[in-house]
């Protein structure tokens, strides 16, 4: 490998892209039993064997599930870890009597990554184009405690020209290979995470595509809280959510904690073993509606949280096509079927599309630009193809201003290439 490297390393999926001197980016497959794929999920997963206590098996990506789903009790799960990057109340976690600093989780996922891209990234070069969210996730973030945890992992993997891009100015790289001249242009990154803009001005001189960075916004709200926002308003009233219980003579209502862990599958598993599972097993006794709080029971006990979230997933896929879809959850005893219709889910999203378009808002402003001096406008990331997230744009910008497209590629391509750009520095920024 000669060139650059670019990592999309995603809340939910991480994708690789090579550049060498031929200017063409070609993204990193990984060997999977049914065929190959590039979009590699962002987890880990631990194992200690019996017979061997002291040891550990490891994993990353789909491998990393496919061991969590056959052993959920013995095996630690970790996803989504990129949301804890840049907090400082974040120190550590303990993994099988073993201590794990943010910078660990990741070099460990990375090596994992390596391991499975097998020859693709025998030779690692020397420049790597990190992507980065413009704001991180969560409630204060620390964007320099942020870098200095991604430059630690990196340089484990022997890099040592480390740079950082944001995210939707890879994705603007990508796009911006369709431009036949200078235009404007608004990137819009719809990732687990975050949803991020940035705009850029390419002009296009004697056949040379040079760029201008001008304004950027983000907010820490995308398809990870679309996902909760369906598991909240369909799924957890089924389980007990909002309904009441006994005790005494006083009607009290379920505790609404009980639910809070549904926001990640993974966490579920964790609930079996908890004082609240113990709570939870008494209020079936109790509770007014019982069959609803044993339905809760059998999701915990039985590890169904996986085959839960498939199908938000595959409701949220069905809606961004078409205006009604059904959603299905059966597993055991348990059997939530019904239509939803495009409006009612759109309903839900309310308060994080709010954010969202707010977010534009910023950027247009930081870039000191009106809606009209955009020239094109590219969306991408999965969750750009939800109605609802279209229409932001659609409302401010002429429909045929806007394309989407590459929705899991373009960043880590366009990363790539910004690595053989000759003022990296207009475009990157090192840790720190």
């Amino acid at each position: 490998m000669t060139g650059a490297i670019g990592i999309d390393f995603g809340t939910t999926n991480t994708v690789i892209a090579t550049a060498g001197d031929d200017g063409a980016a070609e993204l990193v497959r990984f060997p999977v039993d049914d065929g190959a794929l590039f979009a590699f999920r962002s987890a880990l997963s631990f194992y200690a064997p019996a017979e061997a206590p002291n040891e550990r098996e490891i994993e990353a990506g789909p491998f990393a599930i496919d061991a969590y789903v056959e052993d959920p009790l013995e095996t630690r799960f970790i996803q989504s870890f990129k949301t804890f990057a840049a907090s400082a109340s974040f120190t550590e976690t303990q993994i099988l009597r073993r201590r794990y600093l943010f910078e660990d989780l990741l070099s460990t996922y990375l090596l994992r990554l390596r391991d499975h891209a097998g020859t693709q990234m025998a030779r690692t070069p020397p420049r790597v184009i990190v992507g980065r969210p413009v704001i991180f996730a969560g409630a204060a973030p620390d964007e320099a405690l942020a870098t200095r945890r991604y430059e630690t992992a990196f340089r484990r993997l022997g890099f040592s020209d480390i740079r950082y891009a944001y995210e939707p100015v890879g994705a603007a790289f990508f796009f911006a290979r369709q431009l036949t001249g200078d235009a404007t242009v608004l990137v819009g990154d719809f990732g687990g995470g975050t949803s991020d803009f940035s705009i850029v001005r390419f002009s296009r001189r004697d056949g040379l595509l040079s760029a201008q960075p001008l304004g950027r916004a983000g907010v820490g709200v995308a398809g990870d809280a679309f996902d909760y926002r369906i598991i909240d308003h369909l799924v957890s009233p089924e389980l007990g959510k909002g309904s009441s219980y006994r005790m005494f003579d006083n009607i009290l209502p379920i505790p609404n904690r009980y639910y809070a862990a549904f926001a990640r599958w993974e966490q579920l598993a964790m609930m079996r073993a908890s004082k609240d599972m113990r709570d939870i097993r008494g209020l079936r006794r109790t509770a007014l509606e019982p069959e609803k709080i044993a339905r809760l029971i059998e999701v915990l006990d039985e590890n169904l949280g996986y085959q839960l979230y498939r199908a938000v997933s595959r409701l949220k896929e069905a809606l961004s096509a078409h205006d009604e879809a059904e959603f299905r959850f059966e597993a055991g005893g348990i059997a939530i079927v019904r239509p939803v219709a495009r409006a009612e889910f759109e309903t839900w999203l309310a308060p994080d599309l709010t954010q969202i378009e707010a977010a534009v808002d910023r950027a247009l402003a930081d870039a000191g630009l009106a809606a009209g001096a955009i020239d094109r406008i590219f969306l991408t990331g999965g969750s750009s193809l939800v109605p609802a997230v279209r229409a932001i744009f659609h409302r401010r910008f002429a429909p045929g201003r806007i394309e989407t497209g590459a929705e899991l590629e373009s960043i880590a391509s366009g990363l790539a290439l910004i690595g053989r750009e000759p003022d990296l520095d207009r475009w990157t920024r090192r840790a720190g």
